[in-house]
């Protein structure tokens, strides 16, 4: 699951901690995100289940439980990913589209609900499996980190920080 963020562009500033989310996983294999802000009070949940054929569809939900939209993930033969976003009532709000490229990098671009390119996130891999993710504007300018690790029980950390210390993290 790619976890991108919305922020606030502002050049040459110092990064800020803009909150962290944390994924466990069940004995089925279903993921539950827990997205909490800088001050630690949780901001929201995504839940992801993988159907039969390998899709996920992952359910956004606000801190009181509200259903804030989806998010529909498909695999090609290529190992290609393509997203589509939905809100609540079922609209295509934007979608992703990610490719690995021979090092193991994930490049991924962001799009609307015309197409119009909205930034792209570049994922990156050390050898202990943690990950780190550049979040970029359309424009090409940096304006957030996301960096997961996994403890020995595996559950995923992921600290966000953005450009801004008003940045919100966006959980599509």
């Amino acid at each position: 699951m790619l976890v991108t963020l919305l922020m606030v562009i502002t050049a040459n500033a110092q990064y800020y901690n803009v909150g962290t989310s944390t994924t466990t996983t069940d004995y089925l294999g279903n993921r539950v995100t827990t997205h909490r802000n800088q001050y630690g009070n949780t901001t929201g949940t995504s839940t992801t289940t993988t159907d039969y054929m390998g899709n996920q569809v992952t359910t956004h939900r606000d801190a009181y439980g509200n259903n804030l939209g989806t998010s529909t993930t498909s695999r090609d033969y290529s190992g290609n990913t393509s997203t589509t976003h939905r809100d609540s009532y079922g609209n295509t709000i934007g979608n992703d589209y990610s490719t690995r490229d021979y090092s193991g990098n994930t490049n991924t671009t962001h799009r609307d609900a015309y197409g119009n390119n909205i930034g792209t996130s570049t994922t990156s891999s050390d050898y202990l499996g943690n990950t780190t993710t550049t979040h970029r504007n359309s424009y090409g300018n940096t304006i957030g980190t996301s960096t997961t690790s996994t403890d020995i029980f595996g559950t995923q950390s992921t600290q966000q920080r953005g450009n801004t210390s008003n940045s919100s993290i966006w959980t599509w």
